[in-house]
């Protein structure tokens, strides 16, 4: 079976690696996940300016990265994970909180409500937990930070699907491993 892969920058297209190049030049590397996608010069291109436009939102950079988080291990991509533990550390959360952020047990109880509502829209495939869309604006989130949600979870989704079909190798530290034990 023929597998996707990891695109190299000597075989990209012209399109392609000029799009390495910025992701290059603002992130310091190009991470795996990017190489994949830049099989296709306009997937990688059209990601890279929905997700870009995601930050004028109505969640800030640390909540985003909470739901990178939970999106990428209700997923189950690891590429993602490894690579969203090392952001939200950057992000100012510690290693446990990284571990609860994914879980959806989370001590703070409004960004809580975010976590559990997005694990809630892709288990049920859009069909959200009432009660947890109902903590959710009582946390304070309003209508438009629900259609935001659902953004980032396209965004996370998206990059999770090509994790997991093409399996790149993690260029990040590995996450650990979700357990019941670390996840309390």
């Amino acid at each position: 079976m023929k597998k996707l892969s990891v695109l190299s920058k000597e075989k990209a297209s012209e399109q392609t690696k000029q799009i390495f190049e910025g992701i290059e030049k603002a992130v310091g590397m190009l991470p795996n996940i990017y190489s994949v996608i830049g099989n296709s010069a306009n997937a990688l291109g059209s990601y890279l300016t929905f997700s870009e436009a995601q930050k004028n939102g109505s969640f800030n950079a640390k909540e985003r990265e909470a739901v990178f988080l939970a999106v990428s291990e209700e997923n189950g991509c690891s590429y993602c994970v490894s690579a969203h533990t090392v952001i939200a550390k950057m992000n100012g959360f510690s290693e446990d909180d990284t571990l609860n952020l994914r879980s959806a047990e989370y001590p703070d109880q409004k960004l809580n409500a975010l976590l559990k509502l997005t694990k809630s829209i892709i288990k049920n495939r859009g069909n959200a937990d009432e009660n947890l869309i109902d903590s959710f604006y009582q946390a304070g989130y309003d209508e438009q930070a629900l259609v935001d949600l659902v953004a980032l979870i396209i965004d996370k989704t998206f990059t999770n699907y090509i994790g997991r079909l093409a399996k790149p190798e993690i260029d990040f530290p590995a996450a650990q491993k979700l357990t019941k034990e670390n996840a309390a």
